[in-house]
C-alpha cells in the first residue's frame, strides 16, 4: 500500500508512480490512486513504484532524477527524504553514479530503459506480483504494432524519474540465499498450473531468500507472450523479490528489428540486462540472445552495447565481491558443447572482464543440470571458442518446466518431465557467506533430500535402447513398449552390467561409491571426466532409469550426461535379490545416500 502525501498526489501509470504537481496531472492511462499504507514492519514487503514526474519538452534527451531513501514508503520523493549517493544508474550502455545528494543525469533516446543497481543494504520496491521495480522505460511513440502489444507510448521525456529505496537488513547481511530458476516456459495456461503446483509451491513454502530473491533466467513463457500475466500470478506468493531476464522464447518475433524484439518483455518485467547487489555479492543479469540471425533464427551473443555496459558496470564493483553472472544461454555448456549457437560468442571477452575476480556463472536454456567447475574442459570449447578450461564455476540450473512438462502425471499435479540429462526439474540455490558460496539443487516437490537417481545398465537394456531410440527427434508417447524386468540380470551377463548413479549436482571433485550387500564399497567411475574430451553419447553413457521413462512416455532421451557415474556388478553374485547402497559425496563434502534392489537370475 502507498501513503499519499497531502501536498502532492501520486498516480500509477503503466506500472510507474507518476507525480503530479497541482493541476498538471497528465495520465495516458486510467488512474489508480495510491492508497495509504499501514505502519511498515521489517517483515513486510516494500511495495511501490518508480516515481515519474511528467515533462512537456519533446526534444529533451537528458533525463534527470534522484535515487532516494523512501522513508515513508510512498514511492514519492518528499521534502526531507535524503538522496543516496554513489548508486549506479544506467541507460543500457553508460553507467553513471549519483552525486552526494543522490541526483543523477543521463542521456536517453526514443527507445531507452533507464535502471538502477540496487546497493547492498537497500531494497527497491516490488509491485503486487513481487516483481522488482528499478527501471523506467522511455518510448515516446510506443512500440510498433506487435502481436502481444509491446509498450504503450510514454510521451515526452519526464521532468524527473526518481528511484525510491528503503533500508534493508535482508540485503545488507553477508549471508544470502539466491534462488536461480530456469525455463518456466509455459506454452499454455495448463502448464502454468503445473509450474504453480511444482517449483512455485516449493518456493512459496521457503523462506530465507528475502534479500537476494529469485532470479528467473529466461524462457519465461514459450513464445506466447499473452501468458506473461500468468507468470506474474505465479510470483505473487514468493517470499522475496522476483527478477527476470529474457530467453529465446520471450521475444516479439514479429518485431522488424532487434530494437523492439523484447518490448513486451520489457513492459512486463523490466530491462533485458541489469545488475543488483546484496551482501558481498554483485549479480549481473545478461541478455544472451541475439535475434534475428540469418540461417540460425537466434544465436548466443551479447553485442557491443551490452559488453560496454558490462565493462562499466564491473569497473565500479570492489574486487573483493563475488560476481554472479546470469544469462539464459550459457557462456559455455556441456549439453551443446559442439554448437556455436547455444553458447556465447563473446565468452573470452567476458572472462577477460572477470579475470582475477571471484565469480560463478549460472544459466538455463539446455533443459539439463550442469555443475562444471574451474578447470573443466571439453573439446568443443577449445575448437569453437579457443577456451582450454573454465576459469570459474559454471552452473546450468535445469528447467522448472523440465522436459517441457512431458511424461506421466504425478500426484503433486505436474508431469515427471525428466530432462535431457536424466535430471528432474527443480531450482538451484546459491548459499552465500561473504564472497564465498555453495550451490545446491532442489528437485521440484522435494525439500532437498533427492539428489540422485539409480539404475541398472544391462545388455538387455542396451539392446532395447538401440531398438527403440529414434534416429532423430524425440520418441512419441505410446509407441515404445516398456523394457520387461529392468532390474533383473542373468548371472551370465553380470560382467556386462553396471549400476548407474545420476548425481544431479555431481561435478569434478565429487565421489560416488557403491556397496553391494554390505561388501566393501567400491569407487564408481564418472562417465564424462571433463578433461578435454568430446561428448560420450549412447546406450553405454545413458541413464537407464531416465531413458526407460522417456522412450515410453515421450520426451528427450538422456543419452549423455556430465554427472553420471557407473560401477560394474561383481561377477560372483548368487541367484536372488541384492541391494546396492550408493553414497555420493559432492565437491563440498556433503553426503547423500540411496539404495536400489535388483535380482540376479540363472
Amino acid at each position: 500500500m502507498i501513503v499519499r502525501p497531502q501536498a502532492r498526489r501520486a498516480t500509477i501509470v503503466g506500472g510507474l508512480s507518476v507525480l503530479a504537481l497541482g493541476a498538471s496531472l497528465i495520465s495516458p492511462t486510467p488512474v489508480a490512486t495510491a492508497a495509504p499504507q499501514a505502519d511498515a514492519t521489517a517483515d513486510q514487503a516494500y511495495r511501490g513504484q518508480v516515481q515519474v514526474v511528467p515533462g512537456k519538452n519533446a526534444k529533451a534527451r537528458v533525463l534527470h532524477g534522484s535515487v532516494f531513501h523512501d522513508a515513508d514508503r510512498d514511492s514519492v520523493k518528499d521534502r526531507g527524504e535524503k538522496g543516496i549517493a554513489g548508486v549506479a544508474v544506467s541507460n543500457g550502455r553508460k553507467v553513471v553514479t549519483t552525486d552526494r545528494n543522490g541526483n543523477y543525469k543521463i542521456t536517453v533516446d526514443d527507445n531507452t530503459t533507464v535502471f538502477v543497481t540496487q546497493p547492498a543494504g537497500y531494497q527497491v520496491p516490488v509491485d503486487e506480483a513481487n516483481v522488482a521495480q528499478f527501471y523506467y522505460n522511455h518510448m515516446p511513440q510506443g512500440s510498433p504494432k506487435l502481436k502481444y502489444g509491446g509498450m504503450e507510448a510514454t510521451g515526452p521525456l519526464p521532468k524527473a524519474v526518481n528511484f525510491g529505496m528503503v533500508k534493508s537488513p535482508a540485503t545488507a547481511t553477508s549471508e544470502q540465499e539466491c534462488i536461480i530458476g530456469g525455463d518456466i516456459q509455459t506454452y499454455t495456461k495448463k502448464e502454468a498450473e503445473y509450474a504453480a503446483n511444482g517449483a512455485f509451491k516449493d518456493l512459496n513454502a521457503r523462506t530465507g531468500y528475502d534479500g537476494c530473491g529469485a532470479l528467473f533466467i529466461g524462457d519465461i513463457v514459450g513464445d506466447d507472450l499473452s501468458l506473461y500475466p500468468g507468470i506474474r500470478e505465479l510470483t505473487k506468493k514468493l517470499n522475496g523479490p522476483a527478477r527476470f531476464l529474457p530467453g529465446n522464447h520471450d521475444m516479439d518475433y514479429d518485431a522488424k528489428s532487434r530494437a523492439h524484439m523484447y518490448d513486451t518483455f520489457r513492459d512486463k518485467f523490466g530491462p533485458t540486462y541489469h545488475s543488483y547487489d546484496v551482501g558481498r555479492v554483485h549479480v549481473v543479469s545478461l541478455d544472451t540472445v541475439d535475434y534475428p540471425v540469418p540461417g540460425k533464427s537466434y544465436n548466443g551473443a551479447l553485442g557491443k552495447k551490452q559488453l560496454e555496459w558490462l565493462k562499466q558496470d564491473l569497473a565500479r564493483v570492489p574486487k573483493n565481491k563475488l560476481i554472479v553472472v546470469a544469462g539464459h544461454i550459457p557462456l559455455l555448456t556441456f549439453a551443446d558443447q559442439g554448437s556455436e549457437q547455444h553458447q556465447i560468442d563473446e565468452v573470452k571477452q567476458v572472462y577477460k572482464l572477470l579475470k582475477g575476480r571471484k565469480a560463478v556463472a549460472v544459466s538455463g536454456h539446455t533443459h539439463s543440470i550442469e555443475n562444471m567447475r574451474k578447470g573443466d574442459s571439453m573439446a568443443g570449447w577449445q575448437d569453437i571458442f579457443g577456451v582450454a578450461g573454465l576459469p570459474f564455476q559454471h552452473i546450468t540450473s535445469g528447467a522448472i518446466s523440465g522436459d517441457w512438462y512431458s511424461g506421466k502425471m504425478l500426484e503433486g499435479g505436474y508431469p515427471l518431465a525428466v530432462q535431457r540429462d536424466g535430471g528432474l526439474p527443480g531450482v538451484v540455490t546459491l548459499d552465500i557467506k561473504g564472497n564465498r558460496y555453495t550451490e545446491r539443487f532442489t528437485v521440484r516437490g522435494d525439500k532437498g533430500a533427492d539428489q540422485m537417481q539409480l539404475g541398472l545398465n544391462t545388455p538387455a537394456y542396451r539392446d532395447w535402447y538401440r531398438k527403440n531410440k529414434p534416429a532423430t527427434g524425440k520418441p512419441k508417447p505410446g509407441t515404445v513398449e516398456a523394457l520387461a524386468d529392468p532390474l533383473k540380470v542373468s548371472q551370465s551377463e553380470l560382467s556386462g552390467t553396471w549400476l548407474t548413479t545420476n548425481f544431479f549436482m555431481g561435478s569434478t571433485g565429487s565421489k560416488v561409491t557403491v556397496s553391494i550387500d554390505g561388501r566393501r564399497a567400491q569407487k564408481a567411475t564418472r562417465t564424462q571426466p571433463m578433461t578435454g574430451e568430446g561428448q560420450y553419447v549412447g546406450a553405454e553413457y545413458s541413464d537407464p532409469a531416465a531413458v526407460q521413462e522417456q522412450l515410453v512416455k515421450g520426451g528427450s532421451v538422456a543419452d549423455r550426461s556430465m554427472h553420471l557415474w557407473r560401477q560394474g556388478l561383481p561377477t560372483d553374485l548368487e541367484v536372488g535379490k541384492h541391494t546396492a547402497t550408493v553414497r555420493a559425496t559432492d565437491a563440498h563434502g556433503r553426503v547423500s545416500t540411496e539404495k536400489i534392489t535388483f535380482e540376479v537370475t540363472e
